[in-house]
């Protein structure tokens, strides 16, 4: 895979496309109105300190991420800077269009939570078989598991996102049962979506810039 120069091109518009739609479900997420997933709490809350679009807050949070997984040492793929723009920004798109209605009860909130986490659960799928790298924020995790070895990764998942779930309340951010759904359930729903697409996440080797380099220049 990713071995021709059509095949990183065509992967690439395939993570652009379904990182758009993982905004669409993030977007949802928003919605709902009862508490967002952690990481957006602190994008809200960062959107609401500077008075910036919260898109434009996801891309500075998911770069300062991607530093990290630079200093790290960790693989870094084509799709992580795809990620870090795409996603930011299609909720910003998403937001403007302003068609999907604020939920004002307990079930239609549960409902299009439980949507767009479903939403981002099968669009990760579509970026994760492009093998081009994986989210700045999921290799951070990787990348600190590595260094914490003796600390479950359910452990240093939960230390990130409590950090960045307080971190962003204190800003301002929107913090409710919407957030501990999605910390909680995003997971499962993830791999729910993976299974009934019969795909294995641990199988996947993923194309780091360097490789990719290769390839457009052996194509030159």
């Amino acid at each position: 895979m990713n071995q021709k120069k059509s095949e990183i091109l065509w992967h690439m518009l395939l993570s652009a496309i379904a990182l758009f739609w993982n905004g669409f479900g993030i977007h949802l997420t928003i919605r709902a109105n009862i508490g967002v997933h952690p990481y957006d709490v602190f994008n809200m809350g960062l959107s609401n300190t500077f008075g910036i679009l919260f898109g434009t807050a996801s891309v500075c949070v998911a770069f300062s991420v991607l530093f990290i997984d630079i200093l790290l040492k960790e693989p870094i793929g084509i799709s992580m800077f795809i990620d870090a723009i795409v996603v930011g920004k299609a909720v910003d798109f998403f937001n403007w269009l302003d068609i999907i209605p604020v939920c004002h009860t307990i079930y239609a909130s549960i409902g299009m939570m439980l949507l767009g986490l479903t939403i981002m659960g099968y669009t990760q799928y579509f970026y994760m078989i492009a093998a081009l790298g994986c989210g700045p924020r999921d290799t951070l995790l990787v990348g600190l598991n590595k260094r914490c070895k003796k600390v479950p990764i359910g452990v240093v998942s939960i230390g990130i996102l409590s950090a960045a779930a307080f971190g962003g309340y204190l800003m301002g951010g929107s913090v409710g049962i919407g957030t501990l759904i999605c910390a909680f359930g995003a997971g499962p729903i993830m791999q729910l979506a993976f299974t009934t697409m019969h795909f294995d996440a641990t199988t996947m080797q993923h194309q780091n810039l360097k490789e990719s380099w290769q390839v457009f220049h052996s194509a030159s």
